[in-house]
């Protein structure tokens, strides 16, 4: 069953025009949702408007907009006259221009949707707009009134039809250096570098969007499954993370060894390894050569020892003989 398009008009490139309808390309249809029930009676609620000063519910028909213009003043406008309100964009992509789609930064993208052609007709002229754009490997920039907003966005050839992304506004993309600024300049290790880099090599894969799996939603579906068959609903608990990691290059080994590098520890470990490698050698070579001085110390020690009980021995010897003659 096809989606209903949730706009149709005509797309248009200098005098090359051809109908075409917009249809979302992603869906909330799957998703777990809701409803609000009365706790008492089990059946489902409905919201209704509340007259903010008299406090009575205000009939469906009474219900107008209004545009705040001071404290407690509003000018009304009525939903006609908003449908009233037609420009270009209302019902025509006109093509202004024709980008990179590389230009353009990632955080101006919003939402896609798909665009193909409405009728038979217009096949012809959409089909040599697409190519024409793919050849060059260029995108289009148009505008659209979508959900009564004008929306910049940008367009690219997709398979047999085109691919078009909503663009934010300037004013309501929050500059980067408004919140990265306040990230103090950090001095970061090269041989930690090195072995974060191959922690991403260990794990480097292909996107293949059918591995994304909603755990979240599976944990929900446990909780609903459970109390329809009457049982106790799964407590689901994930391991509270460890905290900040104190010593921040074990951790990194200790993560590629995880992920099976430990066959490439010693380049991984770069020279910070054979930094520590030498380190534990000339620990250990000291630590050898101090026991072997302790050793030493201990064994003349002991001979002088020995050489001092037996000259006490021999000194007493004689008055022992004595006493048995």
């Amino acid at each position: 069953m096809s989606s209903r398009p949730a706009w149709k008009g005509y797309l248009k490139l200098s005098l090359v025009s051809c109908a075409v309808e917009l249809t979302n390309a992603t869906t909330q249809a799957e998703k777990v949702s809701f409803r609000t029930l009365n706790r008492e009676t089990g059946n489902p609620v409905r919201r209704q408007y509340i007259d903010s000063v008299t406090e009575k519910p205000v009939d469906p028909d009474d219900e107008v907009k209004g545009y705040e213009t001071g404290e407690d003043e509003y000018t009304l406008v009525e939903d006609d006259e908003i449908e009233a309100v037609q420009i270009e964009s209302s019902h025509t992509l006109s093509i202004d221009s024709f980008v990179d789609k590389a230009d353009i930064a990632q955080i101006y993208l919003d939402t896609p949707y798909y665009l193909t052609p409405a009728d038979e007709v217009s096949r012809e002229a959409f089909a040599v707009i697409r190519e024409a754009m793919r050849k060059e490997g260029k995108a289009g920039l148009a505008r659209i009134v979508l959900y009564r907003r004008e929306r910049p966005v940008v367009i690219e050839p997709l398979d047999k039809g085109l691919l078009l992304t909503t663009l934010r506004y300037r004013n309501t993309v929050r500059e980067p250096d408004s919140v990265l600024d306040d990230i103090p300049a950090v001095k970061v290790d090269a041989d930690m570098i090195d072995l974060a880099t191959h922690i991403i090599s260990k794990k480097a894969g292909t996107f293949d969007p059918d591995t994304f799996e909603d755990r979240y939603e599976n944990a929900l579906m446990e909780i609903i499954s459970a109390k329809q068959k009457g049982a106790a609903p799964p407590k689901i608990r994930a391991q509270k993370p460890s905290g900040n990691v104190v010593n921040l290059f074990d951790a990194l080994k200790r993560s590629l060894a995880e992920d099976g590098g430990s066959g490439s520890g010693k380049s991984a470990g770069g020279k910070a390894g054979g930094r520590k490698a030498a380190s534990g050698k000339k620990a250990a070579s000291k630590t050898a050569s101090s026991k072997t001085g302790s050793s030493k110390t201990a064994s003349s020690k002991t001979a002088s020892s020995k050489t001092r009980s037996s000259s006490k021995a021999g000194a007493k010897a004689p008055a022992a003989r004595r006493k048995s003659a």
